[in-house]
């Protein structure tokens, strides 16, 4: 009797726990921070800010931080940021962008900052798609950068697949949002409960455009062992650079980091 008391115990508590992920997983996935459009920013750098009414209830907010006057301007990088906030969150990572003479140009994601509209992983590749044709009416492909930090990069990859530019740069890749959801519950059939896949994956093979990863051997969020996985669908020429020790959010401050932005974007680092 004790032991069938806990199977169905031990059962109840997998169920219960199936379903609210099922039901929350946007709120596991997703921590957006909304703005009022009468909201001001201040990134405390210069920069212009765009709203393109995607359609009658969805709004794109994009915001394009100006390139270092001293340094031309070479081209634009395009930057897909995380699953945190807002731009505004972001804004810290630019300044050692502009200052190589680029352009950053950031979107939010539905619900994150200014921008509206429906959360689907569908809507999230049209917003990047908005972006990358307005970069393209700009600059030729030649002069244009994917940079995907995080959630981002499974973004950053699928306008790679689809679109010609200069380079794509990913910052703490997944392998997939399943294979992520999979590492951290094994036990729940991931790929019927969750409905973003952002299959990183599947876009790389895709990809004509040099890629260069950076993933730290201490990502808490992004295990080292799931952005390995994306290895094997480099080009010979790719490059995966491991930083030991790097965490998920400070890449940037190590050499290796900086060595290979200013090999691939010039100038020196901040």
């Amino acid at each position: 009797m004790k032991l069938s008391r806990w199977i169905k115990i031990i059962t109840l508590i997998y169920a219960l726990l199936g379903i609210g992920i099922f039901y929350l997983q946007d709120k596991f996935l997703f921590h957006p921070e909304p703005l009022l459009k009468t909201d001001n920013y201040n990134f405390g750098l210069p920069h212009k800010e765009i709203n393109i009414p995607f359609d009658q209830e969805s709004n794109l907010n994009i915001i394009q931080f100006l390139a270092d006057s001293s340094k031309g301007n070479k081209g634009v990088i395009l930057y897909f940021h995380g699953n945190r906030k807002n731009i505004s969150w972001y804004a810290k990572y630019v300044p050692s962008l502009t200052a190589k003479g680029y352009q950053v140009w950031m979107i939010d994601y539905p619900g994150f900052g200014k921008s509206t509209g429906p959360l689907t992983e569908e809507r999230l590749y049209e917003y990047a798609d908005q972006l990358f044709r307005l970069a393209k009416s700009n600059y030729s492909g030649d002069s244009i950068i994917l940079y995907g930090k995080s959630m981002g990069t499974g973004i950053a990859a699928q306008v790679a697949a689809t679109h010609h530019a200069k380079l794509l740069l990913l910052e703490t890749p997944y392998y997939s949002i399943h294979s992520l959801f999979s590492y951290y519950l094994p036990f729940y059939p991931i790929g019927r409960m969750i409905h973003y896949e952002l299959p990183t994956y599947k876009y790389l093979p895709e990809v004509l455009m040099p890629v260069i990863i950076f993933q730290g051997t201490d990502d808490g969020v992004v295990p080292y062992r799931n952005a390995k996985k994306l290895i094997p669908l480099l080009k010979p020429k790719d490059r995966f650079i491991t930083i030991e020790g790097g965490t998920h959010n400070d890449l940037t401050t190590y050499p290796e980091y900086r060595m290979v932005m200013d090999s691939v974007l010039g100038g020196n680092s901040q």
